[in-house]
């Protein structure tokens, strides 16, 4: 974008599918032009335990990715904040209001909390993955600091008692002159704080494909992750242009005698569509979160066909063809 704008107002297998909140599904199907805010049109995710763990695998009868909804099955995603001062530290406030109509004060623990609060700027260049603290009244908060002016998406990822897990979105913005940056490009290593991450395998739409993520430091292997949140490793996945939303965990637990701490951690993608992602992959070693952040495109784009010239009437009555004919 030329002008500015001005604006107002986040080892073993596991398996990455669309949408799921902190779980495991199957989605199949092609993705046409971006969906309008809050819509979107894909296949029905179908729970599946071949790889990762299955706490948040939507119902059946949704078709609709994570994400892409402020409301869903009767809960819905209310933010009591809307706007932030880029680099201020702001209390981020929300609540989520179940069938009744009242906001709802009972959720499941998924690895070791009740509610995960994403928050991505719309190019995708800002992940956050931070963990809110509910008040009695059921109002979430979170202290929250933007880095630039721009459109956020705040994604919840919870399980209210009794129910499935969701993922519930809403838009959020930080004031001032806006210009949105490209899309990282895709990318095979991520650097954070002095660790590499390398990234081996291949999405392929359609088919379940072996990912494979390795931490090292100093050019030796890490083999002593640490859990967070009950896992050496947690991933999330935000498909470009509509920020179709999935977040999966590794299959096994640290210490269950089976599950290592690195350097590998393999995953397994079941993508729905051709285009770019986004994977922020959130790992602990000595006492530190780190996030390393990649681009990965699903598939080949297909070929733009070569134009083909209109014929137009000459003056003698006949069609000119382009080629001198």
């Amino acid at each position: 974008m030329n002008t500015a704008t001005k604006l107002g107002s986040y080892v073993l297998g596991l398996a990455v599918v669309f949408g799921g909140a902190l779980g495991v599904g199957k989605v199949v199907g092609p993705v046409g032009s971006p969906p309008a805010e809050d819509h979107a049109a894909m296949a029905v995710p179908v729970a599946s335990p071949a790889h990762g763990d299955e706490h948040g695998a939507q119902p059946a009868e949704n078709d609709t990715p994570g994400g892409l909804q402020v409301s869903e099955n009767g809960y819905t995603l209310n933010p009591l904040t809307t706007t932030l001062k880029p680099g201020e530290p702001t209390d981020f406030r929300f609540s989520v209001t179940g069938p009744d109509n009242k906001a709802v004060t009972d959720y499941q623990v998924e690895h070791d909390k009740k509610l995960h609060l994403i928050v991505a700027s719309r190019d995708l260049g800002t992940f956050r993955h931070v963990h809110p603290e509910m008040a009695p009244d059921g109002v979430w908060s979170v202290k929250l600091t933007l880095p630039s002016a721009g459109a956020y998406r705040v994604f919840a990822d919870f399980a209210p008692t009794g129910g499935s897990a969701l993922t519930l979105g809403a838009d959020l913005v930080a004031t001032g002159g806006y210009r949105p940056e490209a899309l990282p490009k895709q990318s095979r290593t991520a650097k954070v704080d002095g660790y590499t991450v390398s990234l081996d395998g291949e999405l392929t739409p359609g088919q379940s494909s072996k990912l494979t993520l390795k931490v090292s430091r100093d050019g030796k292997p890490v083999t002593d992750l640490q859990p967070y949140l009950g896992a050496y490793g947690h991933l999330v996945a935000l498909r470009a242009r509509d920020l179709a939303y999935l977040h999966v965990h590794p299959d096994g637990e640290p210490g269950d005698g089976k599950t290592v701490a690195g350097p590998e951690i393999v995953f397994y993608a079941e993508v729905p569509s051709t285009g770019d992602y986004r994977l922020f992959l959130d790992f602990q070693h000595e006492g530190k979160v780190r996030t390393a952040d990649f681009t990965l495109g699903a598939g080949e784009r297909p070929a733009i066909p070569e134009a083909t010239p209109t014929p137009t009437p000459t003056s003698d009555g006949h069609a000119d063809d382009g080629h001198g004919h």
